[in-house]
């Protein structure tokens, strides 16, 4: 078969697959997300094996794609969490009765078959089945050539729990093949096969979906996410909070990437963070009044103030107050994560209502930005869009809805 026929195949087996987990029961749904988290944990010297080939040929986004039994642990009590989950499937949004006797309700269903292209991260296979399966939808994943190895590997452990649970192991499929092509067929839609496409990876990446889509994307972009540091902050809490947005781990979407301080502020707190910052290893970039308060910083370039840097490095920037880090957010940012940290609630309260990102944070890491932080159990992305889904997307968010009408025989006149 050719590699058009092999993902057309996929599609047709998917939609087939997506039919049968419609009708499927929550139990049953749940019992198979339980048994692929035990598959998962019994082919952990497997999956470690294939991520250990993978990380020795990789070049770069080493932290990104490296597990390790601490971390193949999460992945599956994530899993775990998921399965435990209330199920979305068939509850009611809302219900009202019409004066005409009518009674409509508006009921949550699944999507169908999902496409998800990602990049480096092979706990995304896992977590998106999971998630996928517990709302209901089919899944078709296509990851980066770095990680292939690794997601072929989970993607067995996955398969062989759909099956011992007795729903079709077409519901979770893995492109087999490094092949770009692959990307561009998906991106097609597989001959109507798949019904939404959510990517999960870098600025190229998303942009390539965007352009060449022919179904509806659900777009994650960059994480530029921003911490600002208000004049009424807390020194020790605000060192606590920038130092964990940004050093926990640098490599993902939810770390610190601009800190922002309040002038009204800046003399009496920004030695204090840029000293606890440097001593956890992390570079400085500022602005000419950064640079005056802590001179030595290295200057700011304007791209700084744009960039995912997945890096310990950090730019700095003095702002006039909470209008002036909404004004900077606004301009620079991505739409992903931003926290303020600050003991005044009023100016608190103004940032959160300001600032229209996904997610808005009071005295708190953005690191927090995750979807099993959330409650979710795990997450496929951030949704930095405004429309379907926004923020951390979980099961709930990976459904759309109908309207059911039950009627007594009434007639329009």
């Amino acid at each position: 078969m050719t590699l058009a026929d092999t993902m057309h195949d996929m599609g047709a087996r998917a939609a087939a697959a997506a039919a049968a987990l419609r009708d499927a029961p929550a139990d049953a749904r749940s019992a198979a997300i339980r048994a692929m988290t035990a598959r998962l944990r019994a082919r952990a010297d497997e999956v470690l094996a294939a991520n250990a080939r993978d990380v020795a040929r990789a070049a770069q986004m080493v932290d990104r794609l490296r597990l390790d039994p601490e971390r193949l642990e999460g992945i599956a009590s994530g899993l775990d969490q998921v399965a435990a989950l209330p199920d979305p499937v068939g509850a009611e949004m809302a219900r009202w009765r019409r004066p005409n006797g009518l009674d409509i309700a508006r009921v949550r269903t699944p999507i169908g078959v999902i496409g998800m292209i990602f990049e480096s991260r092979p706990n995304v296979a896992a977590d998106a089945a999971a998630i996928c399966l517990r709302a209901g939808n089919a899944l078709i994943l296509r990851g980066g050539s770095d990680a292939l190895g690794s997601c072929l590997a989970i993607h067995a452990a996955l398969a062989e729990g759909l099956r011992e649970a007795g729903l079709p192991a077409d519901a979770v499929q893995m492109v087999p093949t490094a092949d770009r092509d692959a990307v561009g067929l998906l991106l097609g839609g597989l001959g109507g096969a798949v019904d939404l496409i959510v990517p999960r990876g870098g600025k190229a990446l998303v942009a390539r979906v965007e352009a060449e889509a022919r179904v509806p994307v659900l777009g994650h972009l960059e994480g530029i996410c921003h911490s600002f540091v208000h004049a009424s902050a807390d020194p020790e809490m605000a060192r606590a909070v920038v130092v964990n947005a940004k050093l926990r781990r640098v490599s993902i979407c939810g770390a610190t990437e601009t800190l922002l301080v309040d002038e009204a502020g800046a003399a009496r707190l920004l030695p204090g963070l840029a000293e606890a910052l440097r001593d956890g290893g992390c570079a400085l970039r500022g602005d000419a009044a950064s640079r005056a308060v802590v001179p030595w910083m290295e200057s700011a370039a304007e791209a700084d103030w744009s960039a995912e840097y997945l890096a310990p490095v950090l730019a700095v920037r003095i702002v006039d107050g909470v209008e002036g880090a909404a004004a900077h957010i606004a301009r620079y940012g991505s739409g992903h994560t931003e926290a303020i940290v600050a003991e005044d609630e009023a100016a608190a309260e103004r940032f959160l209502a300001l600032v229209d990102s996904a997610i808005v944070m009071w005295n708190a890491s953005t690191q927090f930005a995750d979807g099993g932080e959330f409650g979710f159990g795990a997450e496929i992305g951030i949704a930095t869009g405004r429309l379907h889904a926004r923020g951390p997307v979980g099961p709930e968010q990976l459904t759309t809805f109908k309207y059911v009408v039950r009627g007594t025989g009434q007639t329009r006149p």
